[in-house]
């Protein structure tokens, strides 16, 4: 899960402003929180808490790791849990929750939540024919410039090689300008009808209209003058984040319409579009379906960080 970078305490100002923002709850108050799948929570917590001990730096910067963490993250890594209940003895041992508050217009609600995926492209080491959309620092090339394009709007992908290896395209700088939706200007110009928009109907489009320099489709993905340089990785590895978050809301993350959406999540990552403290990005997996379910997802929802009890605010 993607999500703003909490704001060190260290800096000036910050812990009451941080505070002025969260609300002690206790677990009992998480309603569903009792029928998640802990164990699975536990399991990716496990990951961060491996590259927190290690100390790996971030792909991308955030606010630094607390001493309460680490020493959470360390005891994390000496325990063999194995069932669901140890999982959710742990986390209410080891954290205390609050709701994460944001100015927003939609009532009852805290936050506001999206999706987002790792494509999966067929990709090449060498240029050739077949592949001639460069992907730099990263592998040579790509099938063509919208795989490419959403690679770096994803921020990560997957690439497939003839031999049927799968690398990793690992977000790795941007070039500073800020990002711009080409889905919203095709929507804003009535190219595509809102309600037709999709990641499909988007790729179809541009291909639709051409790539090439002075085509239309190149044109609208050079309105987004946001450029992601990537690096090649083996494995995925997680960014040294950490912290859990319990997401509620109602999303239509197993089809079409919206069912009850109560998970608890790490943050992994965070990115330069989830702005504010009550923001989420929330990861769907990898290739089209999980692109399709994650395109989708733009709801209000309740966003509860989960903290280290040594460092919890006083309620």
């Amino acid at each position: 899960m993607t999500v703003p970078p909490f704001p060190p305490d260290s800096a000036p100002g910050t812990r009451d402003q941080r505070e002025s923002w969260l609300s002690r709850l206790s677990f009992a108050d998480l309603g569903d929180f009792g029928q998640d799948d802990h164990l699975a929570a536990f399991q990716v917590f496990a990951r961060s808490c491996a590259a927190i001990a290690a100390k790996k730096s971030p792909l991308r910067n955030g606010a630094p790791v607390t001493p309460a963490l680490t020493a959470i993250a360390n005891a994390a890594l000496r325990q063999e849990v194995r069932e669901p209940a140890q999982a959710k003895r742990f986390f209410e041992r080891h954290f205390r929750p609050f709701r994460v508050s944001a100015k927003c217009p939609w009532a009852g609600h805290a936050g506001f939540l999206t999706g987002y995926y790792e494509p999966i492209v067929d990709g090449s080491l060498t240029r050739s024919r077949d592949f001639t959309a460069a992907v730099f620092a990263g592998p040579d090339w790509l099938s063509d410039l919208v795989e490419v394009f959403l690679a770096q709007v994803q921020g990560s992908a997957r690439v497939r090689l003839a031999n049927g290896k799968v690398l990793r395209l690992a977000y790795a700088g941007r070039n500073g300008h800020p990002y711009t939706s080409i889905g919203r200007i095709l929507i804003d110009t009535g190219e595509i009808a809102e309600a037709d928009m999709s990641l499909a109907t988007l790729k179809q489009w541009i291909r639709a209209h051409g790539q090439n320099p002075g085509d239309a489709g190149a044109a609208l993905m050079h309105r987004n003058k946001s450029y992601v340089f990537f690096s090649l990785h083996e494995e995925c590895e997680p960014a040294t984040y950490g912290l859990p978050f319990w997401i509620v809301a109602d999303l239509p993350w197993r089809g079409s319409f919206p069912s009850p959406f109560r998970r608890l999540m790490i943050a992994q990552d965070t990115g330069s579009a989830i702005i504010g403290p009550a923001r989420a990005d929330i990861f769907f997996g990898s290739g089209d379906d999980a692109g399709a379910r994650g395109g989708d997802i733009r709801h209000a929802g309740d966003v509860v960080v989960l903290l280290p009890a040594e460092e919890a605010p006083d309620p």
